[in-house]
């Protein structure tokens, strides 16, 4: 899809003569599209969750929101999370959003640990009543990294999470001619096509044209990229 993308986006620049994206800018500005359209998919599935309860959005093939669902699950990972010290775990450099955090002792699971905040976990932890335990964890979370009650959560694999990661960044890779054009090779070892649905491949363009028009200054080609964003949103 990646150069699908590439060369909709270049036919409409050098129709005009606007100018030429490199293939480093182009990934750039693909990076970043991906990114916001992903972005989009949790906002979108709000609304739809939203429409859902208020008993106005669709069923079977009108369900919106099983579709966002649909995508958003591609980008599911479950992993046992590296230990940084006794009971504090370091996240994935690639997480976006933590699901659910999963603790085992002795190599058997003992339950899913609740998510509390820094705030509540000292008052939590000194009460007889709801303080962590064996079978009913907790966890706060640190910049990067995860502490685990009660510390007998403590072994290297006793702790792994379901969560959501970010997209891989795209990337088109290409060989060279005796002109200096680029030509497309998707052999190459760091070659990445976009990971979102087809489906996406029209807000794509629109979302990259919008930052090519503002990498090469370009007003016309910002307002083209916005009008076919705005046109693929009334179109959902």
């Amino acid at each position: 899809m990646i150069n699908s993308v590439r060369n909709t986006v270049l036919a409409i620049i050098n129709k005009n003569n606007y100018g030429y994206i490199s293939p480093s800018d182009f990934n750039l500005f693909a990076k970043q599209a991906q990114l916001d359209l992903f972005d989009e998919y949790f906002v979108n599935y709000n609304q739809q969750v939203n429409e859902e309860n208020a008993r106005v959005s669709g069923t079977g093939y009108a369900d919106i929101k099983k579709g966002y669902e649909e995508v958003i699950d591609s980008f599911s990972v479950t992993a046992t999370l590296t230990q940084s010290a006794a009971n504090v775990y370091t996240l994935p450099s690639d997480y976006y959003i933590i699901n659910k955090v999963l603790c085992s002792s002795g190599g058997q699971f003992k339950g899913e640990a609740e998510r509390v905040s820094q705030s509540k976990i000292t008052l939590l932890s000194n009460s007889l009543l709801t303080a962590p335990s064996v079978n009913y964890p907790a966890y706060t979370l640190q910049s990067n990294l995860i502490t685990v009650l009660p510390t007998t959560f403590n072994g290297a694999t006793d702790v792994s999470s379901q969560y959501i990661r970010y997209p891989l960044d795209p990337k088109w890779t290409y060989s060279t001619i005796a002109s200096g054009s680029p030509i497309f090779d998707q052999s190459q070892a760091d070659y990445q096509d976009f990971e979102l649905p087809i489906d996406d491949a029209n807000d794509l363009v629109a979302k990259i044209l919008q930052y090519a028009g503002i990498s090469i200054r370009e007003g016309d080609v910002f307002k083209f990229g916005q009008i076919e964003e705005q046109m693929q949103n009334q179109q959902q």
